[in-house]
């Protein structure tokens, strides 16, 4: 089967032009929505590959329509290969049910996975450089005062999680790690 996502980023677009192709193409079942390329929770799209089986094939009227950055795009496409099912990209003239689609979605990869080395590498020479001039990364370390004082009201049983974070400014998670600490420590002196 042939299924089709069509997709425009505002209300005031129209997706006659997506829709015509799709089934000009041959799609049976066609998903469309208007949102933002950007969102990664769009929910037709979401429909569209919870509906493809082994041997279906996905078309899209061109590429940006499914994803804007290539590295979303490429996680996509591979979990709609891993799922058996071919791609056509209509406009690009990509068919990964022929040779040479195959071929160009294979070098898609390989610059999907370059991409996503190359922001590693920035990442981790914008760390070493905030390190080298004595910045460190992460939270800022909890006042012990503050964290005694929750441990305090926790105790107590007045207050709920919610209020104690309130009043103290000592996220929940914190609370719990140090009652989870505490915990541990009062097991190992016993």
């Amino acid at each position: 089967m042939k299924i089709g996502y069509a997709r425009v980023s505002t209300e005031d677009q129209n997706l006659n032009l997506q829709i015509d192709a799709l089934k000009a193409a041959g799609c049976e079942r066609i998903y469309t929505e208007k949102e933002s390329g950007e969102k990664d929770d769009r929910l037709e799209l979401a429909k569209a590959l919870d509906t493809l089986r082994e041997g279906d094939v996905f078309v899209v009227y061109k590429l940006d329509r499914l994803a804007r950055s290539t590295v979303k795009l490429i996680t996509t496409l591979e979990q709609v290969q891993k799922q058996g099912v071919e791609f056509v990209s209509l406009s690009d003239k990509i068919d990964t049910t022929t040779a040479a689609g195959k071929a160009l979605f294979g070098m898609l990869a390989v610059f999907a996975e370059f991409e996503r080395n190359i922001i590693i590498e920035r990442t981790k020479a914008g760390l070493a450089a905030a390190r080298a001039r004595g910045r460190k990364g992460g939270r800022p370390p909890v006042d012990p005062k503050k964290l005694a004082q929750a441990l305090k009201l926790y105790d107590a049983g007045a207050h709920t999680i919610a209020e104690i974070q309130e009043l103290t400014g000592v996220n929940r998670g914190t609370l719990y790690r140090a009652l989870q600490a505490r915990k541990v420590s009062d097991q190992k002196k016993a």
